[in-house]
């Protein structure tokens, strides 16, 4: 063999090589993903409905909790993904040409945002919906009886609800493009599912701008429950004496049903008086707590969700003032793999740690006004006791808000990193007017929660604080005694 022949053979051995090591990397990090949602949802699932006496039934919700493993498995890796390929990127400018990082290069970055999109459409479309419809799926009437007969009847329903859908998603299409629509009928996976995929990524940046601000202004609440307050905002010994004395109470009236003549719920009572144990166990583990954490952990949670809240709110009305000067800072999609080239902060390394930390920080204040809001607040997991069809639930609307946080982080400007692959592919990224208008909704609609919330909590807490909470209350029902009645 010549020279040139050895060149070309070491270059193909390079590329395969290249090639199995992405491969190993994408699975390594799937499979860690996997095994931490499965360890999640066997905390949260309802081990009556893995354990009863048809055993159909309990092989069913098996399967259907692998398929929500490898859903959620999915939105933890859409979540990951753009804060995963902002460090990447400031590894490979930090250390150009170190040996031990060589594994991490744009064609890897690239794979993993495709496989996102592929595995966010897969679950989407077919899983999820495969999954609810076998666990309420019995088999046909008089087919056989067992499992391989419901899953004939969900495959059945998955290709009328895919027919149905596809359906209306090419009307859609054709109401909007006419043209656009006939070249879907010829080139489904190049257009079609991209266009599919585009829809449920606009209403989960929807769901993100209204759940988002409410997530914002629960954070405080929501830390301030989980850590110990000073004790110049909270009282734990009243609370300790009061739980104690309303447990003596309905502990006494359930060892002497007879002293009351009304009708007791012996079952309510019950429930009543486990969970002020509970409460009261809270209270004590929180009273224990060092001077430390009641004096200093609390005031710095507080900082540092006021300082990335408002961090949070600066970038987004910088982001609309540049949309206002100049066009060019329209989100847009970049199709080169290459990374290591330019930083994408003016701050270099420390803005790219910032913008990573107000991705996690919206990503978590999203999820909690979600869980917050009325609409989805019966959706709520509860530990050990969340239904199966639940957990489906749950699976479909977290991936659904994950795989839209990356259009919702360049949208917002909260970094400069321009998505990949197909992410890059949605054609509303590119008006104007719906990315100038979308970052004016949420600077507003975060303004407004955070004043509502700010001004409540302040009421609330000096109301607290200076025992007004304690004063009699005048009891209404009575009228007030007229002048003459007075003077007599």
């Amino acid at each position: 063999m010549e020279a040139a022949d050895y060149e070309v053979l070491s270059v193909r051995e390079q590329l395969f090589h290249e090639r199995v090591r992405e491969c190993i990397i994408s699975t390594l990090l799937f499979a860690t993903l996997y095994i931490l949602c499965h360890i999640a949802l066997t905390h949260f699932k309802k081990p009556t409905e893995f354990t009863t006496v048809d055993d159909e039934d309990a092989t069913v919700n098996k399967i259907v909790l692998e398929l929500c493993t490898f859903t959620l498995a999915v939105a933890l890796g859409a979540v990951l993904l753009l804060p995963f390929s902002i460090l990447s990127n400031e590894v490979l400018l930090s250390l150009p040409r170190n040996y031990y990082i060589q594994w991490l290069n744009g064609s890897l970055i690239h794979g993993l945002w495709n496989l996102v999109f592929l595995f966010s459409n897969l679950s989407l479309i077919f899983l999820m919906p495969f999954a609810y419809f076998f666990t309420e799926s019995e088999g046909f009437a008089g087919s056989r009886k067992g499992v391989l007969g419901r899953v004939y009847e969900t495959v059945v329903m998955l290709v009328l609800l895919t027919l149905l859908v596809l359906g209306m998603v090419w009307v859609a299409s054709a109401i909007v493009d006419n043209k656009a629509s006939r070249e879907s009928l010829y080139d489904l996976w190049e257009y079609y599912l991209p266009y599919l995929y585009s829809c449920i990524s606009f209403l989960g940046v929807l769901l993100l701008l209204v759940c988002t601000p409410l997530g914002l202004a629960r954070m405080f609440s929501v830390t301030g429950q989980l850590l110990v307050k000073p004790r110049l905002l909270e009282d734990l010994e009243e609370q300790l004496y009061c739980s104690a004395f309303e447990e003596a109470a309905l502990t006494r009236r359930i060892c002497n049903p007879t002293s009351c003549w009304l009708p007791l719920d012996m079952e309510l009572l019950h429930r009543q008086v486990l969970a002020l144990q509970t409460q009261r166990v809270l209270l004590e583990k929180r009273q224990k707590a060092s001077a430390w954490q009641r004096n200093l952990g609390y005031p710095l949670a507080m900082l540092c969700l006021l300082v990335l809240t408002g961090l949070s709110v600066l970038i987004v009305a910088i982001h609309i003032l540049e949309l206002l000067i100049d066009e060019a800072a329209m989100p847009r999609g970049m199709q080169d793999p290459s990374l290591g080239q330019v930083s994408f902060s003016k701050l270099g390394s420390f803005g790219a740690v910032i913008q990573v930390i107000l991705i996690f920080y919206l990503m978590v204040s999203s999820v909690v006004g979600f869980y917050s809001s009325p609409l989805f607040r019966g959706l709520r997991p509860r530990w050990r006791d969340t239904a199966m069809t639940q957990i489906i639930g749950n699976c479909v609307c977290l991936l659904v808000l994950s795989s839209a946080l990356p259009v919702f982080s360049r949208t917002l400007g909260l970094t400069r990193f321009d998505l990949l692959g197909d992410f890059g592919r949605f054609n509303w990224l590119g008006s104007f007017y719906i990315v100038f208008l979308y970052n004016t909704a949420f600077a507003g609609l975060t303004t407004l929660c955070l004043v509502k919330t700010f001004t409540a909590a302040v009421r609330a807490e000096l109301i607290q604080a200076f025992g007004l909470d304690r004063l009699p209350l005048p009891v209404s029902g009575f009228p007030r005694a007229s002048r003459k009645t007075q003077h007599q």
